[in-house]
């Protein structure tokens, strides 16, 4: 059991994992602060509230960080301040308050991918491997000095939940090794290579447009990145908005298939599309409303062109 007390600023399924270890290894968490659920968001992982409340802890919700919550957090004199998946920048102020030190959990392989979105950005361009990375917090955004990382598998048909619920795990593991050490005041500091960072947004339901004079695997990166419970990738069809939320890669087009244009539909069972490289084979589809008699797909058919409306 470690003698550490905290303050912890989490959320989704990163947080209630962190949370979890924090409480099995003895931590004294003083306060949760957390989100109130959206209503329009799918609650694909368990609550954080409600893991806290069982376990004792005050729960709180605040919209901004302000002078309230500020001496709230000096008053409760932590030990040291873990974000796990918090959604908001904690503010400098707050981070200079305990005196082991303030922490982030990542997810992704810092320097690699700081910013929002990091595990739906790493699926859509294509890694083979990503992670959760403990660090230090500074005033900006997943640049402060590492403690520990943990690395996981991509696979080639793996979708943006599959890899997070992995990167759930690798955040557990970190805790589980480092949490003794922050507790001793000896955790690790490896400064960031600022020449290998990278950065990325957050991302909008619109970005799961498909253009299909991408390649195939670009597609089949898009819609395993967005795909439940993310908003999904799409494209139109005779002016309807049509969702794909499972694919594979065909591999290149027929001789005879090579003038056809992009987004043409070559077959229905399965669903066939010509992309700018290959074939996208669609798995799963779903219309935003039924469509009307007539309009359903057929080969021949152009996904995403303008005569068939645009979104």
């Amino acid at each position: 059991m470690i003698d550490l007390s905290a303050v912890v600023f989490a959320y989704s399924e990163v947080g209630h994992v962190c949370l979890t270890e924090l409480l099995r290894q003895g931590a004294d968490v003083r306060a949760l602060f957390t989100h109130e659920d959206d209503p329009g968001e799918t609650m694909w992982f368990p609550s954080v509230a409600e893991l806290a409340r069982g376990a004792g802890i005050p729960v709180l919700t605040p919209e901004i960080l302000g002078d309230e919550e500020y001496e709230l957090v000096r008053g409760l004199v932590p030990d040291a301040l873990f974000s796990f998946y918090y959604r908001n920048m904690i503010p400098e102020r707050f981070l200079a308050l305990p005196s082991g030190g303030a922490f982030n959990m990542h997810g992704s392989l810092l320097p690699r991918y700081r910013g929002r979105a990091c595990v739906n950005w790493a699926v859509l361009r294509g890694e083979t491997e990503t992670g959760a990375t403990l660090h230090h917090m500074v005033r900006r955004a997943d640049a402060g000095d590492i403690v520990d990382r943990e690395s996981v598998p991509i696979l080639r048909d793996d979708t943006a939940l599959d890899v997070t619920r992995r990167v759930a795990g690798a955040a557990r593991v970190i805790l589980e090794r480092t949490l003794p050490l922050i507790a001793s005041g000896t955790a690790p500091r490896t400064p960031q290579d600022e020449e290998r960072a990278t950065y990325f947004g957050r991302r909008r339901p619109e970005d799961g447009r498909i253009d299909w004079s991408e390649g195939a695997m670009s597609i089949h990166n898009l819609v395993r990145a967005v795909t439940r419970p993310f908003p999904g990738a799409f494209t139109s069809h005779r002016g309807a908005k049509l969702f794909i939320w499972r694919s594979s890669v065909e591999g290149p087009l027929a001789p005879d298939e090579c003038a056809t244009p992009t987004g043409t539909v070559l077959s229905i069972e399965p669903v066939r599309v010509a992309t700018g490289l290959g074939i996208l084979v669609i798995e799963e589809l779903e219309f935003e409303s039924a469509p009307a008699q007539g309009d359903e797909i057929r080969a021949g058919d152009r996904l995403g062109c303008l005569s068939s409306g645009t979104f």
